[in-house]
């Protein structure tokens, strides 16, 4: 086996890295995961992932994972309403009847993003993850290399695998490819206790999602398993609005104020966004990596998740493609079919560039007609149609075929 007494250095300890730590560790492979993260309960994990069952669900089916997960997922916490600014339901998938099961091609089971890493976390073996590694940089050592972490602290890895998110510090070391900017800005936050902080939300949100379209603006709200929801506000920006706005993103009455300023024809309801003092708020400027990219294989050196194809949200895609990413590339790196390091690599990061560059497309496309004037009308007729039903709004084959020449960038 190519990794046969090798060091394999995995950075980052999201889904992907961790799914990747797994599915090596049952091929015998010598992995470490450097996280940046002080302890595994040290931050509040972020709201439900629906798993889809070519990919996220295939991952943890080979990490012999998928009895943990049905017994920590959400029954129902996929079930959507669609709504405009005024909080009028137009879409509610409460009153259908569940038509997918475990093994259905449009199955998209929920869990949230807590149960999911201690999946994963407790399927690995005992000091596999290495906390407070927040790495600096890397630089090659003769044929290894050495990780440089901001504690001080250094490690020789023979193999280094990137799963260190949007802001990736091995990314440089693969390409120089950079990301362009996406034209919209989301501001994400949580509510907790969200029935007595944010009670009409609450209510309307029903124990699954929301998705709010008005005035060229998105809202996504998502239910948590603890009583909590957590939510993203999308809008149309300057790349640099952020640090031009001026907006303190901890002050809770200020943020509130440009809230009904900037969204002042959307109804009191989303008030209760901003109730809560313990929330936190996060800019998050949107960008995606060029749909045409790629690189020549590095001999021991390669990508999976955001940090090889960051990409806006609107497609529920990115923790799957991180996890199938997982799958790929475990399966390349403990295969006997290749010759080397490198050609393994390759085998992996190709198919890689074709399935991010038909993703990336349908999520580009996403972007664009959910902050256009006549989202929720888009929206509803392609439920009419039958088109985007059990995938999360978005046809995946119908995407890939209608809109194939569509051009972003």
């Amino acid at each position: 086996m190519l990794l046969q007494n090798k060091r394999v250095a995995i950075v980052g300890g999201g889904p992907g890295g961790l799914t990747l730590a797994r599915l090596l560790q049952i091929k015998g492979v010598k992995v470490k995961v450097y996280e940046r993260d002080i302890d595994r309960n040290v931050r509040l994990q972020g709201g439900a992932l629906d798993l889809h069952t070519e990919s996220g669900l295939a991952a943890l089916e080979k990490a012999g994972l998928m009895d943990e997960f049905k017994a920590n997922f959400r029954p129902g916490a996929e079930n959507t309403r669609v709504v405009d600014n005024q909080a009028k339901i137009y879409y509610d998938q409460h009153t259908e009847d569940t038509t997918t099961s475990f093994g259905d091609k449009h199955h998209r089971p929920e869990i949230d993003r807590g149960p999911l890493r201690d999946i994963l976390l407790d399927s690995l073996e005992p000091d596999t993850v290495v906390w407070n590694s927040h790495i600096l940089s890397i630089k090659p050592i003769g044929s290894t290399w050495e990780i440089i972490f901001q504690n001080g602290n250094t490690v020789i890895a023979d193999v280094v695998i990137g799963a260190d998110g949007s802001n990736s510090k091995i990314r440089p070391f693969v390409t120089a490819i950079k990301p362009v900017w996406a034209g919209v800005t989301m501001i994400e936050g949580s509510i907790y206790d969200s029935q007595k902080t944010a009670p009409r939300i609450h209510e309307l949100l029903k124990g699954g999602k929301i998705f709010a379209y008005g005035n060229e603006k998105t809202l996504i709200v998502s239910a948590k398993g603890d009583g909590n929801f957590g939510f993203a506000i999308g809008f149309k920006t300057e790349e640099d609005w952020v640090s031009q706005s001026g907006i303190d993103f901890s002050d809770h009455k200020r943020l509130l104020a440009w809230f009904k300023k900037e969204f002042s024809e959307w109804d009191s309801i989303w008030y209760e966004l901003f109730s809560s003092e313990k929330s936190l708020f996060i800019p998050r400027p949107q960008y995606c990596m060029p749909l045409d990219q790629s690189w020549e294989a590095k001999p021991n050196l390669t990508l999976i998740g955001d940090a090889a194809h960051w990409m806006p949200p609107f497609a529920g895609e990115g923790v799957n493609m991180a996890m199938l990413d997982a799958l790929e590339l475990s399966e390349r790196l403990t295969s006997d079919r290749f010759s080397d390091m490198q050609t393994a690599i390759a085998a992996y990061e190709k198919p890689m560039f074709k399935r991010f560059a038909k993703v990336g497309q349908m999520t580009m496309f996403n972007t664009k007609w959910m902050h256009q004037p006549k989202a929720i009308e888009n929206m509803l007729a392609m439920f009419s149609n039958n088109i985007f039903k059990q995938a999360w709004f978005i046809g995946k084959m119908w995407m890939a075929t209608v809109f194939a020449p569509y051009k972003f960038f």
